[in-house]
């Protein structure tokens, strides 16, 4: 017996069973699938893993990305609007929807502050050629899968598998990579023994021992590296610098290379993307909101500015960002430096260079007669260069001198015995402003603990206030198993931060330097009511930004070997 239904459909037409009802044509998913399968696979292989890696709530962007995805196939499937407009305007829907998940997930977790800067996500279509050939270079060479372009451009090729020359090139391309892992600044070669060199890695502004290098493999290394930046590889006494670029993946890396005789031998620095580090903005290098509002009154003013500040804490960076706080449309800002580490836009950067057979001091006191309104003077090498600077036009002109010193006391008594003459410079000097640079807790691992009292007091912090602060961690619990933090790699800190002491000096500072009485000017600097380095980086303690351990580092006395722990005297300009 047949029996047979028929469902009217809303058209007012009749479909009997067995006939086929065709809802989607057949040729729109041909045109959708290629948009949701590259989408798919950006997910499922980029965005899932980066957030597993980093901890970024992967099951809640895994959600996001599903609810993303299946609103935009359903809108360009099912389209409410007649004939081929609505696919059409269905597909740009689709593309809205993915487009818009992926640009929230970038936005969102390169904000987010576990996401270290060099593994920030970066939307480059551009840099797909340059992965391409990366591997296909690798495919030439097992071991050797970075690209490296010389001083003047050209890519080094490999050299023939099973020579020494490519087992030279696996190693060196090896250190740079572990140093990439490790987020290190600097890499150097430094001989430590007659038979050895000691490879280390400056992490977070600390030098970390890595391991000994044999001698004969070591100025292998350097030289394969001098050979990178077209430098002079029988020369190994003198000071040489060149610059050149690794390709890793897709992320191109500027490597500063530095050679240096020693006593014991030559000396190899690499600086990984230096005028990256010195890109900040004023308000970025960390002031406290006290100290920036005098910064920008000496910004205003005239006369001599020192920049004070240890070795490898940001001096560079911080005279980059304070000259540029200054109009250079407007006016005549100028610098003077041994080495141009980056470019200034509208500024004049004049390198000194001792081949002119001209000195430093008559260079600085040629810029000086030329009518300038700011002068930054990257170094002071000489007792003439000091009393130069001081002697310029100050009643008009704004210099800034940067001074390798450990205190803002200590960089006006390095400059007033480097000039000579404490009249001139008391004249002259208008301010000063130190700084050093503490490590921040990685936030991704960092252990809030209850401070105990008598620690509190010894800081000077109001013991019934604080009641939590932070310290290193360096481990997280997965699974309930304690694993090295994939942020900080068990380091228990990511970056760093400026802290800083700004001093104006008005007429009774003025009088106190032409006296010498550095016992007086410490006590009126005091008066001032501003904080202190020290007094800054606690400030960053009790927000959680660092530890207590780390301003004990950067605030503890400069020791001599074997000493026990007597200050250093400062050292002359």
């Amino acid at each position: 017996m047949d029996v047979t239904h028929s469902v009217s459909g809303g058209f007012g037409g009749v479909a009997w069973l067995g006939e086929a009802l065709i809802l989607v044509s057949w040729w729109k998913p041909m045109f959708v699938l290629p948009f949701f399968l590259g989408w798919a696979w950006l997910v499922s292989n980029v965005f899932d893993k980066h957030a597993g890696r980093f901890y970024l709530n992967r099951e809640g962007w895994n959600a996001m990305h599903v609810t993303m995805g299946l609103v935009g196939v359903l809108a360009a499937l099912l389209m409410p609007i007649p004939e081929a407009w609505g696919f059409v305007v269905g597909l740009a829907a689709l593309l809205i929807f993915l487009g818009a998940d992926i640009g929230i997930f970038v936005l969102v977790t390169n904000a987010n502050e576990k996401v270290p800067d060099q593994h920030k996500l970066k939307l480059d279509l551009s840099s797909l050629a340059a992965a391409k050939q990366a591997k296909a270079d690798a495919k030439l060479a097992a071991t050797v899968t970075l690209r490296i372009n010389n001083a003047s451009g050209v890519t080094m090729q490999p050299p023939a598998k099973e020579t020494p020359e490519f087992e030279v090139r696996a190693v060196a391309e090896t250190i740079f990579t572990r140093a990439q892992v490790a987020r290190a600044y600097q890499a150097e070669l430094v001989p430590v023994k007659k038979e050895a060199y000691q490879l280390r890695f400056l992490v977070d502004g600390v030098k970390q021992p890595v391991e000994e290098v044999p001698a004969g493999n070591a100025i292998a290394i350097m030289d394969f590296w001098k050979s990178c930046t077209e430098l002079d590889l029988k020369d190994r006494r003198r000071k040489l610098s060149g610059k050149c670029e690794v390709v890793a993946d897709e992320t191109k890396v500027e490597v500063k290379v530095e050679s240096a005789g020693t006593q014991a031998g030559m000396k190899l620095t690499l600086t990984f993307d230096p005028s990256n580090a010195l890109d900040r903005k004023p308000e970025d290098l960390g002031l406290l909101e006290s100290q920036m509002e005098a910064l920008k009154e000496m910004v205003n003013g005239t006369g001599v500015v020192l920049l004070a500040a240890p070795a490898l804490n940001g001096r560079t960076t911080s005279m980059y960002a304070i000259s540029q706080m200054h109009d250079a449309y407007t006016s005549n800002v100028q610098t003077l430096e041994f080495e141009q580490e980056a470019t200034l836009e509208g500024i004049r950067q004049t390198v000194f260079s001792q081949a002119d057979g001209v000195e430093f001091s008559t260079t600085l006191r040629s810029i000086l007669r030329r009518d300038p309104d700011v002068v930054a003077v990257a170094e002071l090498p000489d007792t003439d260069s000091a009393l130069e600077s001081a002697k310029g036009d100050n009643d008009r002109a704004r210099v800034y001198v940067s001074l390798k010193t450990d205190s803002a006391l200590a960089a006006v008594q390095v400059y007033t015995k480097a000039a000579g003459d404490p009249e001139v410079v008391s004249k002259a000097l208008s301010g000063v402003v130190a700084q050093k640079l503490v490590r921040r807790l990685c936030t991704n691992c960092r252990v809030p603990y209850q401070p105990p009292p008598e620690l509190l007091k010894k800081l000077g912090l109001p013991p019934g206030k604080i009641k939590q602060l932070y310290k290193k961690g360096g481990q997280v619990l997965i699974r309930n198993k304690p694993e090295v933090c994939p942020v900080c790699g068990g380091v228990g800190y990511t970056g760093q931060v400026g802290v800083f002491e700004v001093y104006p000096f008005g007429p009774d500072e003025k009088v106190l330097i032409k006296d010498q009485n550095w016992a007086g000017l410490r006590a009126a600097m005091r008066k001032q009511g501003v904080p202190t380095i020290q007094q800054a980086a606690l400030r960053r303690v009790i927000e959680g930004v660092t530890s207590v351990e780390e301003v004990t580092r950067i605030t503890a006395p400069p020791r001599k070997p074997g000493s026990s722990g007597a200050r250093k005297p400062a050292k002359p300009a």
